[in-house]
């Protein structure tokens, strides 16, 4: 409640906000606003012009940073893809699941429990229309059940809160390359069924590696299984031609498919998950991108992310929703440049640092692993311009989105790791401390780091601890862990302490 309080005493412009709404003519925002959530995939807290990006160029990324708030303590709960969104979506870390811990293949069971709350089910529950498009990687059927891509694929985004979903099942680098829309694969002809394996080949498909004069760009042994739009993948699949994506027009079918769920829904309060491929491998930009970044394809789908992010903000406004509607931008986890394909122009990705001004990168405990952009712009509620140096993470936006719903406090079983920091969000200059630690993993629940203050551990299982101050040593390069036992230990008891219990949410 104190909270709440806090945050209704911080946005007090919203009443001025409303009157010059009222002299403009214009309605008054309702109560619940809309939310949109757009997570890019594997952005780096310096690829965006806004956080210092000194080549490419993303004006509209640039825009809400400009309309909203900057972020520069935020973080992604894990620092590899499926951990991160298992806990934005149920507000619960990650390394306390067995399924939802660790990066997933295309044929893994749906990692968030039945019945467990999350942000869709929510929303929902507020009178929310929830919609899911892009990337999903959550996993779908169940382990006594594996998914059948010709029938019915379930459970998945729908079981767990969604009303309507059209998403890849994975990554665009795993198997199946298709898109299913609800329950069904999108276009699929039923004479032509699909067959998946990731050990064994399935079929007479050629692969990357019994066919490399078949490839647009080259890849490393792992993602040389089978061949789908030139581009081999991780796993084997057979079967499905029709209903295949193409890789370079997927930045388009994810963002128009965005566009029409916010018009069917405009009148009336909708929950937006925009989860765009980009900037995932295999980068392959559609070809009006290529070359306009001088950075590479890396840079190039780094534009057509943004384009992407522009088209949801251009029908916000077309249809009067920009006033009423809470975006928030961010990352599943920090950046990196990355071989394992080559693409032709892999000598130019590192131009642009994914990470600046932090060590580290995607799948490590250092900053660069986790520390992401977050952009959050809310007309009348979150000051425009502001920097916001609170501590804070994805895991939280559960209950900042309960909290911009009117919702007084979460259910007491709903995310058990989210902190309100939308106080935070509204007004930066309170000093006031939302969020006073922060758990983050790399790969697995054996690889954990903790945040408290300045003090930083890295704690990876089965090896010595590492301690760094952040305020002093912001890029982590001078370890005090031997000079500092007594913190080590006291930080180490700390993040057992949280682990044993099971809920860091008072």
């Amino acid at each position: 409640m104190a909270t709440r309080r806090a945050f209704l005493r911080g946005v007090a412009a919203a009443a001025a906000g409303a009157a010059l709404l009222r002299r403009a003519g214009a309605a008054e925002p309702a109560a619940k606003p809309n939310i949109v959530l757009i997570i890019a995939d594997d952005i780096g807290y310096g690829d965006l012009g806004c956080y210092g990006a000194p080549e490419v160029k993303t004006p509209n990324l640039d825009r809400l940073a400009r309309e909203g708030v900057r972020c520069t303590d935020a973080h992604a709960p894990a620092a590899v893809c499926t951990p991160t969104r298992y806990a934005l979506l149920t507000g619960r870390y990650a390394w306390r699941s067995e399924r939802g811990d660790h990066i997933l293949d295309g044929d893994a069971p749906l990692a968030i429990e039945p019945g467990r709350p999350t942000i869709p089910s929510v929303l929902k529950g507020a009178g929310y229309a929830t919609g899911l498009v892009g990337k999903w990687h959550l996993g779908l059927g169940t382990p006594e059940a594996p998914v059948d891509y010709n029938g019915d694929v379930k459970p998945g985004p729908l079981e767990v809160g969604f009303d309507e979903a059209f998403y890849m099942p994975a990554t665009g680098d795993r198997v199946p390359c298709v898109y299913v829309e609800n329950h069904r694969v999108a276009g699929l002809d039923p004479a032509d069924p699909i067959r998946i394996d990731y050990k064994n080949p399935v079929g007479d498909e050629p692969t990357g590696l019994s066919h490399p004069e078949l490839l647009k760009i080259k890849a490393d042994p792992q993602h040389s299984k089978t061949i789908v739009n030139g581009i081999s993948r991780i796993g084997y699949m057979a079967g499905g031609h029709a209903a295949r994506w193409v890789d370079e027009d997927m930045a388009d079918v994810f963002a128009g498919r965005a566009v029409s769920f916010i018009e069917k829904h405009k009148d009336s309060p909708f929950f937006l998950y925009f989860s765009p491929h980009d900037i995932h491998e295999p980068m392959v930009p559609n070809p009006r991108f290529r070359g306009t970044s001088g950075c590479g394809w890396r840079g190039d789908v780094i534009h057509q992310l943004d384009a992407a992010v522009g088209k949801v903000l251009d029908t916000l406004d077309r249809l009067g929703l920009a006033e009423n509607t809470l975006v928030v931008f961010s990352s599943d986890n920090g950046g990196a440049i990355k071989d394992t394909y080559d693409d032709g122009t892999n000598e130019l990705h590192a131009k642009q640092p994914p990470n600046a001004p932090w060590r580290g990168h995607k799948g490590q405990l250092f900053e660069g692993g986790h520390r992401v952009p977050l952009l959050a712009r809310w007309p009348g509620r979150i000051r425009a311009g502001g920097e916001c140096a609170h501590l804070m993470g994805l895991v939280d936006l559960m209950a900042v989105f309960a909290a911009a719903a009117g919702m007084e406090t979460l259910p007491d079983d709903a995310g058990p790791d989210s902190f309100d920091v939308l106080p935070a969000l509204a007004r930066p200059e309170l000093k006031r401390l939302y969020r006073d630690h922060l758990v983050a993993q790399a790969y697995n629940k054996k690889m954990l780091s903790l945040r408290r203050g300045p003090w930083k551990l890295i704690a990876p299982e089965g090896k010595k601890p590492e301690l760094y101050n952040l305020n002093d040593d912001p890029a982590e390069e001078k370890d005090l862990a031997k000079k500092a036992p007594d913190k080590v230990a006291e930080m180490m008891e700390e993040l057992e302490r949280i682990k044993t219990a099971g809920r860091t949410r008072p």
